[in-house]
């Protein structure tokens, strides 16, 4: 049996493949391409040493799921796929509503017919919204959020608790999580957003490969110890690491579990700029800018519960981050276009 990983090229889902398969676990990939290049597979492939299925297929796309449940012997999904970037969704909610909550719908249905009924959703932080005071643990109360892709993440969670409620034969597990950063170690496999990075690391790294100009600090004048906000942010191969932690949960525990998968340390945005100029070997140019609507001064996990529960805690540390990030943007300063 394996295990279906949707989004499965994406920059998580692809480190997640790589881990999945190195602890021995069988997977099928489904992605649609929107946020990711077929080249990703290839890199996959290359570093676990091995094949396996992938299909093209939206999760949307009911037809396509059930061929693809048809074909491979599935009991239990990981599920990454949806679309990511909070501005782009306060432009285009419906959109948003339509790929994230439908899309899962979708998913969970055909699941359902096929008698698979243990599922990961890759879920965010963001469910906490703005009032919840950091360190902020899984028993917190969630829906406060500010933005479409957010409310995306909580209407899910909250499908999937109902489900769970419904029907004892399911399996559950939401990981929340924080800032993923970092790269494969191998520089061969990383983040390669389309268009102008969204997020804070990605677009250090182009500004320092020469790709972008300069970083733009939003806001130094919040209540931290150098005006800028603090965020956790974990390594994308730790985050990886949590989900085999989960998917081996959910084949002894049935019922529903909530996980924050983060360092539990905040580092502000001038942490990172100064910690990816050493990576880099050179300043990274930064000027501030106004404040933006809905950021908080200080957003940290509690990963107390997943260490205690799954077995997992982080590894690496943000020199790490830095360090494999610069590796992989510098050898492919075009991304998986290059």
């Amino acid at each position: 049996m394996a295990v279906l990983v949707t989004g499965g090229l994406g920059y998580i889902g692809s480190h997640t493949c790589v881990e999945l398969i190195n602890a021995g676990i069988d997977i099928v990939v489904i992605d649609n391409l929107y946020n990711c290049k077929k080249s990703s597979y290839d890199r996959i492939k290359a570093l676990v040493g091995k094949d396996f299925p992938f299909y093209k297929v939206d999760i949307r796309d009911a037809e396509g799921l059930q061929k693809v449940f048809d074909k491979e012997k599935i009991d239990s999904v990981i599920h990454f796929a949806g679309l990511k970037a909070v501005g782009e969704s306060v432009e285009k909610p419906l959109e948003y509503f339509d790929n994230n909550v439908t899309g899962t719908l979708v998913l969970l249905d055909v699941m359902r017919k096929n008698g698979c009924k243990k599922i990961v959703f890759s879920s965010s932080a963001t469910v906490y919204g703005m009032k919840n005071i950091s360190p902020l643990t899984e028993d917190m109360e969630v829906g406060g959020v500010t933005n479409p892709y957010g409310r995306t993440k909580y209407i899910i969670e909250c499908m999937l608790k109902d489900i769970s409620a419904s029907d004892s034969e399911w399996s559950v597990c939401l990981l929340r999580y924080f800032n993923p950063i970092g790269a494969h170690k191998s520089g061969t496999m990383g983040e390669d957003p389309n268009g102008i990075p969204n997020n804070l690391l990605p677009y250090i790294a182009k500004v320092a490969v020469g790709k972008l100009e300069k970083v733009n600090v939003f806001g130094n004048d919040y209540d931290t110890p150098d005006g800028t906000g603090v965020r956790d942010y974990i390594h994308v191969v730790d985050l990886a690491k949590g989900h085999v932690k989960a998917i081996e949960k959910l084949d002894t525990h049935p019922g529903l579990e909530v996980y924050n998968l983060g360092t539990g340390i905040g580092y502000s945005v001038l942490d990172i700029i100064h910690a990816f100029s050493e990576a880099c070997g050179h300043e990274v140019p930064f000027v501030f800018a106004p404040r933006r609507p809905g950021d908080i001064d200080i957003c940290y996990a509690d990963p107390e519960k997943a260490a205690t529960e799954l077995g997992w805690t982080a590894q690496y540390d943000l020199k790490k981050m830095c360090e494999d990030t610069w590796r992989w943007q510098s050898n492919n300063p075009d991304g998986y276009r290059g």
